[in-house]
């Protein structure tokens, strides 16, 4: 153990670090070791807290290993490993770097102890990944690089205002659950700390800036923004927010609107965007009922989907390695030439649409068990047609019109073998994990074990038994229909074809007539301006010419007096002077 080091930091100084090696497997292999070394100090230092600093007079806490930083620490530090070895191919210096820096800020956010500290990543994990969208290279990604950090900025500033208004009126930074504390949504500390958080989780009509900026990246950079910043700020809400109701309904919605954006578009990789947005409503829901099970299952998922939705990210990055384009409607027929990694993509398929022995399964199930205990009956209606729509959209669309559907006549070759590698670990997670409970039972369930709060069994038809006919029939009822009518609108004609299109989304309303009304302000403040500055300019030049008109080569006091006029002035000046002595003393 290496004292009480964050595993954060020891991320963070190794990414500095990568750059001084050279590229290949020098520098992968160094990267992988700086993660090893990172999962290490954080399995022997253990829960607990560790790491603590005055800043105020306060006593701040660099990492808390709790039950639920654990679980999104494991992961995250699962996901960097596999991203390494996916981009084993990467020469680039700086996106390595990057690639490993973002991730340690985010994982140093999941084990922030205080706000402040929680604040300092937060930035961090803002500043560093807009550089994995910029190393796209092009007009489009600095464009949506430069929008990107507008909104986590932005999402920056509320949390840093909420933290400073949260100390005034505690005195503290402590980084707990606001609403246990007292304290509630309408108070401006809490409101502003909810709206941060909401911006990063991509709450609706804050979510715009994931389908903008992410398909901008590169083919590894999308796939690492997909994994880090929304979990980041799943797990904030869930310790700071746990059990606030308002967030069932914002997660509902959360679940249900993106199938429709999904189902329209065209670039597979802002397809999983949007699926990424309905995931994490999946985990809001959880988090806004608020009961051990659901907290659970809100956990248990963002650790399976950073997995399965990885999987399906790294598919479809290796379609845009291979063929250049991402577009549906210049894809198809790619499985004769790359079967494994169509193979790979349906496992992920299978698993982000909740099939038995897939990972999406064990977990998914939990979230919805709870929204029904919970007497959400709206809510949970809202669920299972997301749980539908998922298939739909990523289920079935993502494998269907990448390697199936028309033939494209595109004949790439496999995808590198890095790529091959990272992804057959990836699919195996998926496997493993859904089927682990029918050989270990749920009391062993390796994946429960990680779990923040206890797992306890109650009864025989507990959701926590994932192999219970009632739960097995449910979903493959939900997986037949949700298949049964993609077909049928596909065979009818009535399903959206694949267009080279742009679709738009809420974003609309102030990228365009925010545009237009940010012009026109410009605008008014230039007008303003000239204004200001003529006015300024007459009375300027006003006084100027008058000067001159006196002290210029033709003004009066450029001409000759005579000896008795300046003798007069004198006797004159010297008076007022003896006058203005006398009146001092």
């Amino acid at each position: 153990m290496i004292g009480e080091l964050s595993p954060a930091l020891i991320v963070i100084i190794g990414s500095a670090l990568t750059v001084f090696f050279p590229g290949g497997w020098p520098r992968n292999i160094f990267s992988l070791a700086v993660i090893a070394l990172a999962g290490y100090q954080l399995h022997a230092l253990g829960l607990g807290e560790y790491g603590q600093y005055s800043l105020f007079g306060e006593t701040l806490t660099l990492t808390r290993i709790d039950g639920l930083a654990r679980i999104f620490a494991v992961i995250f530090l699962i996901a960097m490993a596999l991203n390494t070895v996916y981009g084993w191919w990467l020469r680039d210096a700086g996106q390595q770097a990057v690639s490993l820096a973002y991730p340690g800020a985010a994982l140093g956010g999941v084990l922030a102890g205080d706000l402040v500290t929680l604040f300092v990543f937060w930035e961090l994990a803002a500043i560093t990944s807009v550089f994995l969208i910029w190393a796209g290279n092009n007009e489009r990604s600095f464009g949506a690089g430069m929008r990107y950090l507008v909104w986590q900025i932005g999402s920056g500033v509320l949390l840093l205002a909420g933290i400073a208004l949260f100390y005034r009126s505690t005195g503290s930074f402590a980084f707990e659950n606001f609403i246990d504390g007292g304290m509630s949504l309408t108070d401006p500390a809490v409101l502003c700390i909810f709206i941060a958080f909401g911006i990063k989780s991509a709450f609706p009509l804050l979510h715009n800036w994931v389908q903008d900026a992410y398909p901008e990246s590169t083919v590894t950079g999308t796939i690492i923004l997909s994994v880090f910043t929304t979990k980041m700020a799943v797990a904030s809400i869930a310790r700071g927010f746990a059990g606030v109701e308002a967030l069932v309904y914002i997660g509902a919605v959360m679940t249900a609107f993106p199938i429709f954006f999904a189902v329209i578009e065209n670039d597979l990789r802002r397809v999983l965007t949007y699926s990424l947005n309905n995931q994490v409503g999946f985990m809001i829901v959880g988090i806004g009922i608020g009961t051990p099970m659901a907290l659970n299952g809100a956990a248990g998922y963002a650790f399976c989907n950073i997995l399965f939705e990885g999987l399906l990210f790294m598919a479809m990055g290796a379609v845009l390695y291979r063929t250049g384009t991402i577009k549906g409607s210049e894809l198809g027929g790619l499985y004769k030439t790359m079967p494994l990694t169509a193979f790979f993509c349906i496992i992920g398929a299978a698993s982000i649409s909740a099939f038995p022995l897939f990972s999406g399964f064990i977990t998914k199930g939990l979230i919805i068990s709870g929204a029904a205990e919970g007497h959400y009956f709206w809510v949970w209606m809202t669920l299972l047609f997301a749980a539908a729509g998922v298939f739909h959209h990523s289920g079935i669309k993502i494998p269907y019109f990448a390697f199936f559907a028309h033939d494209s006549g595109k004949r790439p070759d496999e995808a590198p073998l890095s790529m091959l590698i990272a992804m057959g670990i990836t699919a195996a997670l998926c496997v493993g994990i859904g089927v682990a409970q029918i050989f270990t039972g749920p009391e062993g369930d390796p994946l429960y074990a990680l779990m923040p709060f206890e797992v306890v069994i109650e009864k025989s038809y507990s959701p926590y038994i994932s192999y219970t006919a009632p739960h097995v029939l449910t979903q493959m009822q939900i997986l037949f229909f949700s298949g049964l009518a993609f077909a049928v609108l596909q065979k009818t004609g009535l399903y959206p074809p694949e267009l080279r299109s742009t679709n738009l989304d809420t974003d609309w309303f102030y990228r365009v007539p925010g545009r237009v009304a940010l012009l026109g302000i410009v605008g008014g403040v230039v007008a303003l301006w000239r204004a200001v500055w003529g006015v300024t300019k007459g009375l300027i030049g006003g006084a100027v010419s008058g000067l001159y008109h006196s002290h210029g080569p033709e003004g009066r006091m450029a001409r000759t007096w005579s000896v008795g006029y300046t003798a007069l002035f004198t006797a004159i000046v010297l008076g007022i002077a003896l006058i203005a002595v006398f009146s001092v003393r």
